[in-house]
């Protein structure tokens, strides 16, 4: 089956970059298709952060904003110079979706709704007459040389073709494949001939094979520093907030760490340790030690271990330095086995044996190779009408609205030069 339609610019891939690629060119009176193999749009990115949207990172200084993104800043100046973070703040508020920062320059919708940002986007494809095909899976991109290397046109899964003088491929990683991010602009980009990256699961929770680790599973631990040590050697260190979890460590910490714990393991085994109190040295930790048993003297140490720590991991510090602890009174404790605690308490260790997979992680890295992508117009250096936006670049980066920034910028940027084009 044919369509006899032809539109100024196709998008494949109803999310982040791609709804607001498709209403910003849409907005110049270009007619605009948008193609999303979904039943609804925006499914992703109505789930990201909890559902609250983590919309981008309030840094307002590229060059700052881009040293989170150390393999590939070089190539993102260019874009991010056109629109940054404090764009987007007058893109969404313009819209009427107001923002707000929260911890770690964090920015988030007013209303904390990532639904309010779906439904932000939605409303410019409407307004500006976007032809929305939901459930429409792209399976290949034709290509023509005719007129130099181009797309032609893009065939669905039900065997229909739709041509268009600009392809617009947006359809993310494969980061959360429930949420049908499973690759399939990677594979259409490989079979005409772009170099793509092998995907890893990144900004992902840790594993281990620590049955104590396991045991502590859904507790948190806010300013402890995590080191990341190979062959005896600490090779990474930072500090903030980690979650327990009946397979590893998560939290924001450990998510990114995720990506150099990754490259770690294929050099070798790596070994972690917490430090649950890194702002005091050994005796300053001692001293609190006395401090806590004078005023509970005759109370259990496995009872009153918990007043400097959650209950689980005070266990876990008296399991670790010797189980009979926990039955003596604190009292009774002597002052070597209390520097033994201390110890403990600044080095919880365990084996790294891997990272989760993909299905637990925030984003994948992986994708197009930065230098096939002209990055001040975001058009593929292969095929000059075909652009390539957001998850679809091997692009690493943190959490903290870092990698919704990328889809915002790359979508802006590719929506101008195709309106320029267009006149």
């Amino acid at each position: 089956m044919h369509s006899s339609d032809t539109y100024d610019i196709i998008v494949i891939g109803g999310g982040a970059s791609g709804m607001m690629c498709a209403g910003i060119v849409a907005s110049s009176g270009a007619r605009v298709l948008l193609l999303e193999k979904n039943r609804e749009l925006g499914k992703k990115l109505s789930i990201t952060g909890g559902k609250r949207c983590n919309i981008t990172n309030n840094e307002p200084d590229v060059r700052t904003f881009l040293s989170h993104f150390p393999q590939a800043g070089k190539f993102l100046f260019s874009p991010f110079s056109k629109f940054s973070s404090a764009d987007t703040f007058t893109f969404f508020e313009q819209r009427g979706l107001p923002l707000v920062t929260q911890a770690r320059k964090r920015v988030f919708p007013k209303s904390e709704r990532a639904a309010d940002v779906v439904a932000v986007l939605e409303k410019d494809l409407r307004t500006h007459n976007v032809k929305v095909l939901t459930g429409t899976e792209v399976r290949a991109l034709t290509t023509d040389t005719t007129d130099g290397p181009r797309v032609a046109s893009v065939t669905t899964h039900q065997g229909e073709t739709f041509t268009a003088r600009y392809i617009v491929l947006a359809t993310g990683g494969v980061a959360a494949p429930e949420t049908g991010s499973t690759g399939d602009g990677f594979r259409m980009l490989r079979a005409i001939g772009h170099t793509i990256a092998d995907a890893s699961p990144n900004i992902v929770p840790l594993k281990t094979n620590s049955t104590w680790v396991h045991r502590l599973m859904g507790t948190t631990c806010s300013n402890v520093e995590v080191r990341f040590s190979q062959n005896g050697k600490v090779q990474l260190k930072k500090k903030g907030r980690i979650l327990f979890t009946h397979f590893g460590i998560s939290g924001p910490l450990i998510l990114n760490s995720s990506f150099e714990v990754r490259e770690l393991l294929k050099r070798g085994a790596v070994h972690a340790s917490v430090n649950l109190f890194p702002d005091l040295n050994e005796a300053e930790l001692d001293a609190l030690l006395v401090q806590t048993f004078d005023a509970h003297k005759n109370k259990k140490l496995r009872n009153v271990l918990p007043e400097l720590m959650p209950k689980s991991v005070a266990h876990a510090v008296i399991y670790l330095t010797n189980p009979s602890l926990g039955e003596l009174s604190v009292h009774s404790i002597l002052k070597e086995n209390r520097r033994k605690l201390a110890r403990t308490m600044q080095s919880l260790g365990f084996p790294i044996t891997g990272t989760m997979g993909f299905e637990r992680a925030v984003i994948a890295d992986g994708g197009v190779a930065l230098e096939e992508v002209d990055f001040t117009t975001m058009a593929s250096r292969l095929f000059s009408n075909l652009y390539i936006l957001g998850d679809m670049l091997h692009v690493n980066r943190p959490s903290g609205g870092f990698s919704l920034q990328l889809c915002w910028t790359t979508a802006w940027v590719a929506a101008h030069d195709i309106i320029e084009r267009l006149k």
